[in-house]
């Protein structure tokens, strides 16, 4: 981190850096909120609740140490789409052997599938809770508007009305927090006090992996790389460089506030009052101060709109790049990506029977798939063949490194955890 804020202040006192104005910096805004709607989905929620709900303030830290994470890792993964012009899968595929990037990116696209079980099923909840379908039904309609919004592109003109809707319901929780008696000191030592209460490690490693997903990092990369900086030239290349920090900054220091406000909001609502929650559908309820007797139809509108297409367009970018071609929707393998992701989660979540655990889950498996991802991303950009002069400082390097490590102990934990 110290030699990205190194590099900021160096472009900034040397005008042949080139200075820009406030305006210009916008034009670099975008991908990062993107990737914020992508973590803030149904097993986001889920998360969150059982997190609040169940273990009141304790496991607020873990949602700052993935925003951390998060940060870094996303701008790293952002470097190598604006140095290379490619994206995580498709660097992969070029510059690792094929034994090795092979199952390292289907295990990517298992996330990918882990990921499509949390939005499906969180749409077939919401389903439910509006117009009382069975969730079978929801999910498989859930399924079909996905495929149709993503291989006619739909999906973009309505865009950023999801991502405004999906907004205020996330700054609903934040302006609920001035409603609710919360103490202020307990939240502030918990954010960044680590704690394990037993029993939490399932909820832990839910929250980690609903922040850290490894379809985002895939995502991002696909995202930055459709711009094909390298081709406009050097300085373009460095000014993306430059203000790209900011995007990934606010994008996730965004997504951070909104997770703890929802964490808080449920350890006030339900953990002080001795209430266990075993559904998703009665987090509604934390919306009520704000919105009264409309809380749950509005957060069930929420809930179905959260159920984002992220995950497919993640898939679509992971096979596509098998065959080292980028995301389009109009393509082959794209398509093939996005049918098999979209696919396979709603086989999945036929067989689930607890729908609320299933989403937990969900999003426990992404942590156990977050190191072979990070470890991928790490070993291409800390590479001079793949990033030339912009591969990671050796603290760079360092830092994510142990940062995987950091994530795969923790898996051993809940491994651990779960088998005893």
């Amino acid at each position: 981190m110290l030699r990205y804020f190194r590099r900021l202040r160096h472009h900034w006192s040397h005008p042949s850096a080139g200075r820009m104005s406030g305006l210009d910096i916008l034009r670099y805004i975008g991908p990062g909120l993107l990737v914020t709607v992508g973590f803030i989905d149904p097993g986001n929620w889920a998360s969150n609740l059982a997190a609040g709900a169940d273990f009141g303030y304790a496991l607020l830290w873990v949602v700052t140490l993935s925003t951390v994470m998060l940060i870094v890792l996303q701008h790293n993964v952002a470097h190598l789409g604006i140095v290379t012009g490619l994206c995580l899968s498709e660097a992969a595929t070029r510059y690792l052997p094929r034994r090795l990037s092979r199952p390292l990116l289907w295990s990517a696209m298992g996330a990918s599938v882990s990921t499509s079980l949390a939005e499906i099923l969180g749409s077939a909840i919401a389903l439910n809770m509006l117009f009382g379908l069975p969730l079978t039904l929801g999910a498989a309609l859930t399924a079909v508007a996905v495929v149709v919004l993503l291989f006619t592109n739909t999906y973009r003109r309505i865009e950023r009305a999801i991502i405004m809707f999906v907004s205020i319901i996330g700054l609903s929780f934040i302006y609920e927090l001035t409603l609710v008696p919360v103490d202020a000191a307990a939240v502030g030592s918990a954010l960044f006090t680590p704690r394990l209460p037993e029993g939490s490690m399932l909820v832990v490693m839910s929250v980690l992996g609903a922040v850290v997903m490894p379809h985002n990092l895939f995502l991002h990369s696909e995202v930055i790389q459709s711009r094909q900086l390298p081709a406009q030239g050097s300085s373009r290349v460095e000014q993306a460089l430059k203000y790209e920090f900011y995007d990934t900054l606010l994008a996730m220091t965004v997504g951070w506030v909104i997770n703890s406000a929802m964490i808080v909001l449920a350890a006030t609502t339900f953990h002080a009052h001795g209430v266990r929650v075993e559904a998703l559908e009665e987090a509604g309820h934390m919306l009520t101060p704000l919105l009264g007797g409309a809380a749950t139809t509005i957060f069930a509108l929420a809930l179905l709109l959260a159920g984002t297409v992220t995950s497919g367009m993640a898939a679509g970018s992971i096979f596509a790049g098998l065959y080292q071609e980028p995301y389009d929707a109009s393509d082959a393998h794209s398509r093939a990506g996005v049918l098999l992701s979209i696919g396979l989660a709603f086989l999945v979540v036929l067989v689930v029977g607890d729908p609320f655990r299933g989403l937990l889950i969900s999003q426990a498996v992404l942590s156990l798939q977050l190191p072979f991802t990070v470890f991928l991303q790490v070993g291409l950009t800390s590479s001079r063949r793949v990033m030339g002069p912009y591969a990671n400082s050796r603290f760079t390097t360092v830092l994510l490194y142990a940062m995987a490590a950091a994530v795969s102990l923790l898996n051993v934990f809940l491994l651990v955890e779960l088998v005893l």
